[in-house]
């Protein structure tokens, strides 16, 4: 049942991806000249996929086949990208990084839940048991060098007391019945009358006969025994029963019979579905690749040596030299062995190097007609409609994405769409897929290993032939001096490296927390406040988007990092107290990575100097690549482009990275994975210039709003096209999270009305002064009450208007 309701999910997402692929393609065909309509447009086709997305990420993460889940993957990674590039497109439309489409939800008569961004759950289950490793080895570290205390034995938890209590209990009264049937039995022996008479024994067949009949019996049972458990694993609820009736009948844990280990790894997938897929088909593959070499390695081999050495001969006859190899950069023999003919490849060379001719003649003439071009593009903004010019008009911007998407859909149609199923209740690997992906990998491997052959080869030609030496021969003792100088250097370890970070604090350990704990409501005011002209703050649903698309998403799939709009930095700026560190430690968690700190307060006194700055930066930047995903943190980081350097902090020296962030961030290229995050409370204190220089994305994150506080928000949408939903968010959250008990007593709504002005760090601080052990144990006979928190929230400062203002 499981397996056909994914099934059809992932079909119905694939129809949907299918509809908006032509709907781009009529966009794309023609310009669009009101602006509005663009945004509309734009936001449509990002709930769009959104929805696709949310039913992809599900078809993934459920199915158990291998072969589906990577087709899924492919078209999963890209719909991300393509959320990510209407997204950009969105930004440059209306200049904000925060988008309010509640009329748009409305026509589609969807939720603002609707439109959450959902964390694929593959990007930590992939890596699972590296992150496990990593983990026990940070702690070791910490252990080591005392930065750790070691963690107390963790206390039972009270289902766990229950279950060994329930064992304990029945083993007892399991003695009790044994002891008590024992004297029964005695005293019943006791009592009975001896008798007189000696009976004699059976006859020796009569033994056998009985032997026999207790033997096949006892064979027959285990038989039916076997067939009934093979049965109902078959039907599914083998390991549901198996698991449910272990606390009450087993006192420590069983494992399944042997025979019934192999049959049942793709049941174990489905019952356990926060456990890795497809281990056993990643078998499977490299035995079908081991076949693959045996059977036709050598054919390949012979087949792509003629094909060069022909393409060689042809070359010659053509140019009267034999041609230089091409490099492994280049192609290799993948170049080579193009469908162009030897005349066509002659011919594109000398158009290569004209090219490059007038490329240089003509750079700063390109450069200022591009930079002309640009500022007749502007739009002027003219009311609440902007147009661009007449003869112009907007345009969708080429995607990195369609292609990937279109090619998905291709596949699933030729491959999934209409494929059988009903005999595959295992859901195994398909051998002709595999063979035909391997036979790739396989063909891939041998060129590498012909590449080098025929280059050697070549060789021998040119100089036998031609009398040519090549490059590598004239300049061997120059390449001998720099491998020798390049062999002194002293190359240390990634583990050498990672263990001295973490020895000197610049690597820290994540918190373990979710995108998810960072509650908060949409904002349903928002267009109606820009329709008069007002700029409203952002919500925290919208600030937890914009922490999944700029920070999770593209640290989380290298295939989405390497061809999405590259954010290479992010800046959160709010109040004390608003979650920022919070969110830093959620974006470890999300996708896995590893947390640097580079905090003026935590990196000063550590590699003085500007040698040790370079040295210490080079550490990170190397570790950070190697381990990805990483990301780099600086905390308080306006003091870093502080304009002035309080007295205080000067022997701390803030400002040392200062110039060599934009350096730092230069090295981040396309396949690294490395998101530099900054946070600041106070962001005005910096020098604006080189500031926003380092940070790509500055994201505002305010303070709770009454819908966040209170948590009970009236939705106008529900009311159209539903029912009247009631929600329970900060308040309500953080008081049971601490192991409060909501009474009637207790006004939720006062509580939000008061603490106007005061951030989610106010209100937890608030909470926990009240909700003492103590107070834990009186909340039976003395339930809470408003004034409680309201004392502790009032010994707090607010965050003022002014400041509000400034951060605006």
């Amino acid at each position: 049942f499981s397996i056909s309701t994914y099934n059809k999910m992932w079909a119905d997402a694939q129809k949907d991806i299918d509809i908006q692929l032509q709907r781009e393609r009529e966009e794309s065909s023609r310009p669009e000249i009101d602006l509005v309509k663009a945004f509309n447009t734009l936001a449509t086709f990002y709930i769009k996929y959104m929805q696709i997305f949310r039913n992809l990420e599900m078809a993934h993460d459920q199915l158990i086949h291998r072969q589906k889940r990577a087709a899924i993957r492919q078209v999963l990674d890209g719909v991300i990208g393509r959320i990510l590039e209407i997204k950009k497109e969105m930004v440059q439309l209306e200049n904000s990084e925060f988008h309010y489409i509640d009329n748009i939800l409305e026509d589609l008569k969807l939720l603002p839940e609707d439109i959450e961004v959902p964390i694929p759950r593959y990007f930590v289950k992939e890596k699972l048991g590296v992150l496990q490793e990593r983990e026990k080895l940070l702690d070791q570290i910490l252990l080591d060098t005392g930065l750790q205390a070691q963690k107390p034995d963790k206390a039972m938890t009270i289902e766990e007391a229950v279950k060994v209590i329930q064992v304990s209990e029945r083993a007892r009264q399991g003695r009790c019945r044994a002891a008590f049937m024992k004297r029964i039995y005695l005293q019943d022996k006791r009592e009975r009358p001896s008798k007189l008479h000696v009976r004699t024994g059976p006859s020796p067949d009569e033994a056998a006969t009985c032997i026999q009949k207790v033997w096949r019996g006892y064979i027959q049972r285990k038989k039916t025994e076997k067939m009934r458990e093979e049965e109902m694993i078959f039907l599914g609820m083998f390991i549901l029963s198996f698991f449910y009736f272990i606390p009450f009948v087993f006192s420590s844990c069983q494992t399944l019979p042997p025979h019934l280990m192999a049959t049942s790894i793709s049941q174990l997938g489905a019952g356990q579905g926060n456990a890795p897929h497809g281990e056993v088909q990643e078998i499977h593959e490299e035995v079908f690749k081991e076949k693959l070499k045996e059977m036709e390695g050598l054919d390949i081999m012979k087949t792509l040596q003629d094909q060069i050495g022909q393409c060689l001969i042809e070359c010659r006859h053509i140019t009267g030299r034999f041609p230089d190899y091409p490099t492994e950069e280049a192609g290799g023999s993948m170049a080579m062995l193009s469908e162009r003919t030897p005349e066509e490849v002659a011919a594109e060379l000398a158009a290569k190097r004209e090219m490059a001719l007038l490329k240089q003649a003509q750079k700063g003439k390109i450069e200022k007609e591009g930079k002309e071009k640009t500022k007749a593009k502007t739009p002027q903004k003219s009311g609440d409609n902007v147009r661009l010019p007449a003869e112009e008009g907007w345009k969708m911007a080429p995607s990195n994405f369609l292609s990937i998407l279109e090619e998905g859909s291709s596949q699933y149609k030729a491959i999934w769409q209409k494929r059988d199923e009903e005999g595959d209740f295992l859901q195994d690997h398909d051998p002709e897929l595999i063979k035909e992906k391997k036979r790739e990998e396989v063909e891939e491997e041998i060129r590498v290993q012909v590449d080098k052959v025929m280059q050697q080869k070549l060789e021998e030609l040119k100089l036998a032939v031609d009398g040519e030496m090549s490059k590598k021969q004239k300049k061997g003792r120059k390449s001998q001096k720099v491998r020798a100088a390049m062999m002194s250097l002293v190359h240390r370890t990634i583990d050498s490296l990672y263990r001295e970070l973490v020895e000197e604090g610049l690597i820290i350990k994540a918190k373990t927390i979710n995108l998810s704990d960072y509650v908060g409501k949409y904002n349903y005011l928002g267009s109606v406040l820009r329709q008069a002209d007002r700029e409203p703050v952002p919500s925290p649903a919208h600030v937890r988007q914009l922490i999944a698309l700029y920070g999770i998403l593209p640290l989380g799939s290298q295939t989405v990092y390497e061809k999405a709009p590259l954010v290479k930095s992010l800046l959160l700026a709010g109040p004390a107290g608003v979650g920022k560190k919070m969110l830093v430690h959620a974006i470890c968690t999300e996708t896995g990575a590893n947390l640097f700190d580079l905090s003026p307060s935590n990196i000063a006194g550590k590699y003085p100097g500007k040698n040790g700055l370079r040295m210490m930066l080079h550490m990170v930047l190397k570790v950070a690549k190697q381990l990805q995903p990483s990301v780099v943190w600086i905390g308080d980081t306006e003091k870093v482009f502080s304009k002035a350097v309080v007295k205080v902090e000067e022997e701390m020296n803030p400002k040392r990275l200062e110039k060599v962030l934009p350096k730092f961030l230069d090295a981040f290229k396309a396949p690294d994975r490395v998101l530099l995050v900054g946070t600041t409370n106070r962001p005005f204190d910096a020098n604006p210039k080189p500031f926003c220089k380092v940070y790509q994305k500055i994201i505002l994150i305010p303070r709770p709003d009454y819908t966040s506080r209170f948590g009970k928000y009236f939705n106008i949408l529900v009311i159209l096209f539903f029912s009247v939903s009631w929600w329970t968010v900060l308040w309500k959250h953080i008081i049971l999270q601490n192991g409060g008990v909501i009474t009637n007593l207790l006004d939720i709504s006062c509580l939000a009305k008061l603490s106007n002005g005061f951030t989610q760090g106010h209100m937890i601080q608030a909470v926990q002064d009240v909700l003492s052990e103590l107070r834990l144990l009186q909340m039976t006979r003395k339930p809470l009450r408003t004034e409680e928190f309201i004392t502790f929230l009032a010994r707090q400062d607010p965050v003022y208007q002014e400041e509000e203002k400034t951060f605006k």
